[in-house]
C-alpha cells in the first residue's frame, strides 16, 4: 500500500464511526432505506455505499484494492461535506442524520 492508500485508510476509519454490525442493523431499518437520493425507485446511493462500507470494514487492509481506496476517499468526502451542512436544532430524527448514517457516520456519536 502506498502513502496515498494509507492516508485514505486513516481518513476512512476516522470518518466512519459505526461498527460493521451497527451499520448492517441500521441499513435494515425503514429510515435508512427511505433516506438519500433514489434512482428509478431503487436503492439510494448512500444505502448501496453503506453495504460497501460494511465489506470494507471487514476486509483485511492488505486485501484492499485501488477501487476500495477510491470508495474510502468518496466516503470521507461525503461525510465531510454533509457535516458542513448540519441543520440547526435537534438532528436526532432527521433525513440529514439518516443519510450520514447510511455512509457509516452517526453525527450523534462522539
Amino acid at each position: 500500500m502506498n502513502g496515498d492508500g494509507a492516508q485514505a485508510y486513516r481518513s476512512f476509519v476516522e470518518a466512519v464511526n459505526m461498527s460493521p454490525g451497527d451499520l448492517e442493523k441500521w441499513l435494515r431499518s425503514s429510515q435508512s432505506q427511505e433516506a438519500g437520493q433514489h434512482k428509478d425507485g431503487g436503492e439510494s446511493v448512500g444505502h448501496a455505499s453503506g453495504r460497501r462500507i460494511v465489506e470494507l470494514l471487514r476486509t483485511k487492509r492488505e486485501a484492499l484494492s485501488d477501487d476500495d481506496y477510491a470508495h474510502m476517499r468518496k466516503v470521507v468526502g461525503y461525510v465531510h461535506r454533509h457535516l458542513a451542512q448540519r441543520p440547526s436544532g435537534d438532528v436526532t430524527e432527521t433525513r440529514w442524520r439518516y443519510s450520514l448514517m447510511n455512509w457509516g457516520h452517526d453525527p450523534l456519536r462522539s
